[in-house]
């Protein structure tokens, strides 16, 4: 395995490095969680390597809170989505999700922006994002920027909108209807499931991402959920997301709730490989997706 390494120190000359090697074999490294294991599979002939640890740019990096929007900056890592407290307050789904990403020490260098880029079907990370309803922020050589809704950033297995000359820059995250500290009566409903074939350091079999807002009622206000390893993409069950709107949880039917799942199996079509077959992977689906609304608070 070799390559040569640019160490660019800040976005100018990151972005200046791109448009030399647009034409070349070039690829990104952050975390390289991913990037490595993918070199050693399928070597690439006179390849350049854009470490993006080296770029001074809290955009790319940071996590702010603004007043409608989190940014997180592509290059976050794992780690610090785990320990961040507005992560964990207002998008617990997405906290649980980095917690579950591999182990401790992988969690310290795999970054946001790779669990997206590799557009891998069983992308923790990008679960969460999904049922978040997040917009990606994309950067491009000429210093331009354009948004794409997460919903679409996902071409297929492993591919993405983004094109040769640009770079996934950031994400936001639309902030909840009410703020965990002033929403008195009103209730977060919010989580990631990932079932795998042990518990630790694994892919996940099957992962649901569920972010769901209710009012002091109890009626759900807003509500994002998505798949994963259960299509080529994630998927984002948008028919089932609009069957909640609206409704009571703790007040369905055994009916409703089955109905409920098979909207969310309505989005898989997943494959049989070395950790599952589809019809297990179909099974599993149908089952957490009831048993989510079961164990919703009435």
């Amino acid at each position: 395995m070799n390559f040569e390494i640019i160490n660019p120190s800040n976005t100018t000359e990151l972005l200046s490095a791109v448009t030399k090697l647009s034409k070349k074999n070039y690829r990104f490294a952050a975390g390289c969680t991913d990037l490595l294991l993918d070199l050693k599979r399928k070597p690439v002939k006179d390849l350049t390597v854009i470490n993006l640890q080296t770029v001074k740019d809290n955009r790319l990096t940071g996590i702010k809170k603004m007043a409608k929007v989190i940014r997180i900056g592509a290059g976050t890592t794992a780690h610090a989505l785990v320990t961040d407290e507005d992560i964990r307050t207002w998008f617990p789904t997405l906290h649980e999700a980095a917690l579950n990403l591999a182990s401790t020490q992988i969690r310290q260098v795999a970054t946001v922006g790779g669990n997206l880029c590799t557009a891998s079907p069983s992308g923790d990370i990008a679960c969460a994002l999904m049922a978040l309803n997040a917009t990606c922020e994309i950067l491009n050589t000429r210093g331009k920027r354009r948004s794409v809704s997460i919903r679409e950033f996902f071409t297929g297995v492993r591919t993405t909108v983004l094109k040769n000359n640009e770079l996934l820059y950031s994400i936001t995250i639309p902030l909840n209807e009410a703020s965990p500290k002033t929403a008195a009566g009103k209730k977060l409903y919010s989580g990631f499931i990932k079932i795998g074939t042990r518990k630790s350091m694994e892919c996940s079999v099957v992962s649901l991402a569920y972010h769901i807002q209710s009012d002091n009622k109890g009626r759900v206000t807003k509500a994002g959920i998505a798949i994963g390893a259960a299509a080529p993409t994630i998927k984002f069950t948008e028919t089932a997301t609009d069957f909640l709107q609206g409704v009571k949880p703790g007040e369905l039917s055994a009916i409703d709730r089955k109905k409920f799942a098979d909207l969310i199996l309505e989005y898989a079509s997943p494959i049989s490989d070395v950790r599952a077959t589809a019809w297990y992977r179909k099974e599993v689906l149908f089952n957490i997706s009831k048993g989510l609304l079961e164990a919703m608070p009435a």
